[in-house]
C-alpha cells in the first residue's frame, strides 16, 4: 500500500474532515431540509416515542451548525424530548434560548459517549469524513431505543480493502447479516431497534486524499482488514 492511511488524532486535523460546507445550511423542514432530504420529518419518530409516555431523543451525529435541531427545539419547547446534535468543529449557530431541549457537542463522533438512548439518530452526509466509519455505525446501533431508528448516508464504495479495492459485496453481506439494511441507490443505511453490533473488519487507517464523492466534495476513504 503506497497511500499514507491516517489515524484518527490526524485525521481530525484534516481541512477534509472539517468540511465547512457539508450540511451547514441545511433547514429542518423545506426545499434544503433534512425532512426532504430523509424523506420523513424527524419531529415525528420523536414525538411518537414521546406520546407513548418516553422521554423522546433525537441525536445528530455530524450535525454541522446544528440549525436543524434548534428549529425542532423552538417547534417542541415544553415537550418530553432530548435534542443532541454532534459536531468535530465548533461552527454552531447561537442557542439563543437556555430553555430549549438541545445540546450542541464538539467532538468526534468516534469517542464521544452519550448519556442515554435515541429513538431517533441520523448521520446525513457525516460517514463520509469520518476514518472509522464501521465502528460509528455499530455505537450507534447500540444507542438506540428498543424501537429506535439509525439513518445515515453511506457510500459503500469509500469502504476498502488493503489493497484498495472496495470492500463491496462481502461487506454488503455482512452489514445484513448484523441487521443493517442498505439501500444502494439512494447510499442510505439503515438500522431499527437496539442491537449490539460486531462486524468482520479491523480498522486500519484513513485516506483523506481520495476525491470528490458522489456529493462532489472531498471525500475519506476508510480502509479495512477482514478478518
Amino acid at each position: 500500500m503506497d497511500r499514507r492511511l491516517l489515524l484518527e488524532d490526524d485525521l481530525t486535523r484534516s481541512a477534509v474532515v472539517a468540511n465547512s460546507a457539508m450540511n451547514r445550511g441545511r433547514q429542518l423542514a423545506g426545499v434544503n431540509s433534512y425532512t426532504r432530504e430523509l424523506g420523513f420529518n424527524p419531529l415525528d419518530q420523536v414525538r411518537s416515542a414521546a406520546g407513548r409516555g418516553r422521554h423522546g431523543g433525537w441525536l445528530y451525529l455530524c450535525c454541522g451548525t446544528g440549525r436543524a435541531l434548534l428549529q425542532a427545539a423552538r417547534s417542541m419547547r415544553g415537550e418530553r424530548v432530548a435534542l443532541v446534535g454532534v459536531d468535530l468543529v465548533d461552527y454552531f449557530d447561537p442557542i439563543d434560548d437556555v430553555d430549549l431541549p438541545v445540546k450542541l457537542v464538539c467532538a468526534s463522533v468516534t469517542s464521544w459517549v452519550p448519556a442515554r438512548r435515541f429513538d431517533l439518530i441520523t448521520c446525513v452526509h457525516g460517514l463520509h469524513y469520518i476514518g472509522d466509519k464501521l465502528a460509528v455505525l455499530t455505537r450507534a446501533a447500540s444507542w438506540l431505543t428498543d424501537d429506535g431508528l439509525l439513518v445515515a448516508d453511506l457510500d459503500l464504495t469509500s469502504i476498502r480493502l488493503p489493497d484498495g479495492r472496495p470492500a463491496g459485496r462481502a461487506l454488503a453481506g455482512a452489514l445484513r447479516q448484523a441487521g443493517f439494511r442498505y439501500d444502494a441507490r439512494r447510499r442510505r443505511i439503515t438500522s431499527e431497534g437496539r442491537r449490539e453490533v460486531s462486524l468482520p473488519y479491523d480498522y486500519l487507517g484513513a485516506d483523506d486524499k481520495a476525491g470528490p464523492n458522489y456529493t462532489n466534495q472531498p471525500a475519506v476513504h476508510s480502509y479495512y482488514q477482514p478478518r
